[in-house]
């Protein structure tokens, strides 16, 4: 299998530097903020690239007097990856003019005073913009940027307190192949899997959809609950599997519905208290071994948004949480497992320790020195567990609504797939995640025919 070429753009390890005395800057010039601004906290970046979402992402505030020798913290957490942004060939060829390679940090405080204003409450410190070589980064890691940088406006004028305020970023531009995979039908119409490489698609799986056996345990419903009549039917969503062969028919991996998707009582909805769950298995010898958990709910309040949670499964255990997050069971959406993005996610939440009032983002933002550090893997990442830095990214997958045809597209990282066995298994997941729409869907709606179960099994 040939993977597929992608590029993607990390941003991090942000910091703002202000220099200045809080007691004699309390007051701006018209250009530009004062150092109570900035240390009062509520700085963020907006970091923008082409047409992409513009991401936005709190930055923490050195402070240093004349009398220190060292900058204080005066507010915010480090965000060792504060953006993303990632490139399929197709969209590279589409960025030919230099102006498309760039990529813009602009910085924000939130205050309302005289000055650049760019919106309600809201001013501009500075901004700061790096171009980038997308080309060579198709082969190598690229280093744009790692520093600290002098942030200017257009007014290009200095604050009162005699400089202006510096910005840390590190800008690194990396390959990241990954193998694409397509449904060519829906999950539950049990269609062939193919492998997409430019304008070629190769079948490299087929999919068996169907549900246990009605003898299996807790499938098969009483007697009692069939006579309870048609307004009374049992509601209970269980049994779907979803089986992953290679094209010489052999199982290389598996999706079941472990937990039966149920409404919470008095309701029509599965709830987050009482999610329905898969397991993806994969081959393990002559059997089958948990490979990951997926759970799936609909979020209270919201009328159609599906939740879910994903664990891997390490030696039988169950990981920490590797995606937790949500999408509309009307349009779709997507579901992704990036060790990136989840660890932006969590160092936005952490915070430092400062009880000696110091204020160290290691030697990269060392403020005694203009060193920088190299281009390796330790850019980013100084306050990650090492095992979330490996994990990078793993995989993605594109889902249609409910009432709409869903064929899923399936990205896998290529270091993250060793077999075929590998391979099969994010694509089961990538099922599971398609077919828990559909699971999710209120119980007071009635499901396609091809995930109806016979009526004297009482699924709904």
């Amino acid at each position: 299998m040939d993977p597929c070429t992608f590029v993607r753009i990390i941003v991090g390890n942000l910091a703002l530097r202000f220099r200045g005395s809080p007691s004699s800057s309390s007051s701006t010039s018209s250009s530009g903020p004062s150092v109570s601004d900035v240390s009062s906290g509520n700085c963020y970046c907006k970091i923008k690239f082409k047409s992409f979402s513009r991401q936005i992402v709190a930055v923490p505030v050195l402070l240093r007097t004349e009398s220190e020798s060292e900058p204080r913290c005066c507010s915010g957490n480090v965000s060792a990856v504060a953006a993303c942004f990632t490139l399929s060939k197709a969209i590279e060829r589409s960025l030919k003019k230099p102006k498309w390679s760039v990529v813009s940090v602009e910085v924000y405080s939130r205050v309302a005073s005289c000055g650049i204003v760019a919106g309600s409450g809201e001013k501009l410190i500075g901004r700061f913009e790096v171009s980038l070589d997308l080309k060579t980064a198709e082969t190598r890691t690229c280093l744009a940027h790692n520093g600290w940088v002098k942030l200017g406006t257009k007014s290009k004028k200095k604050t009162k307190s005699g400089s202006d305020p510096e910005l840390h970023a590190t800008i690194r531009v990396e390959p990241d192949p990954r193998f694409v995979f397509q449904f060519d039908g829906e999950p539950e119409c049990s269609p062939q899997v193919l492998q997409v490489q430019g304008n070629t698609k190769q079948a490299v799986f087929t999919c068996k959809f169907g549900f246990r056996n009605s003898g299996d345990r807790n499938l098969t419903p009483s007697l009692s609950s069939l006579s309870i009549g048609k307004e009374q039917t049992l509601k209970e969503r269980k049994g779907w599997s979803i089986t992953i062969h290679d094209l010489s028919g052999s199982p290389v991996a598996m999706a079941s519905m472990v937990t039966p998707f149920v409404p919470s009582p008095g309701s029509n909805r599965v709830t987050r208290s009482s999610p329905g769950a898969w397991l993806i298995l994969r081959p393990d010898g002559y059997t089958m071994k948990p490979w990951g958990r997926l759970e799936a709910w609909r979020e209270s309040g919201i009328s159609d948004v599906l939740g879910y949670r994903f664990e891997f499964f390490k030696d039988g255990t169950a990981t920490a949480i590797s995606a937790s997050s949500s999408m509309s069971t009307k349009h779709g959406g997507s579901f992704v497992i990036d060790g990136t993005i989840t660890t932006a996610s969590t160092m936005a939440a952490a915070s430092l320790s400062l009880s000696d009032g110091s204020f160290d983002l290691s030697s990269c933002l060392s403020t005694g020195s203009s060193r920088t550090c190299s281009g390796s893997g330790s850019d980013f990442g100084f306050l990650v567990p090492q095992a979330q830095q490996n994990l990078g990214f793993v995989m993605s997958t594109m889902v249609e609504g409910v009432e709409k045809q869903s064929m899923p597209k399936v990205e896998v990282g290529v270091k993250h797939v060793t077999c075929l066995e590998d391979a099969a298994a994010h694509v089961a997941l990538a099922a599971a995640v398609d077919l828990s729409l559909d699971a999710c869907k209120l119980f007071s709606r009635k499901l396609r025919k091809e995930l109806r179960q016979l009526s004297s099994i009482g699924s709904v």
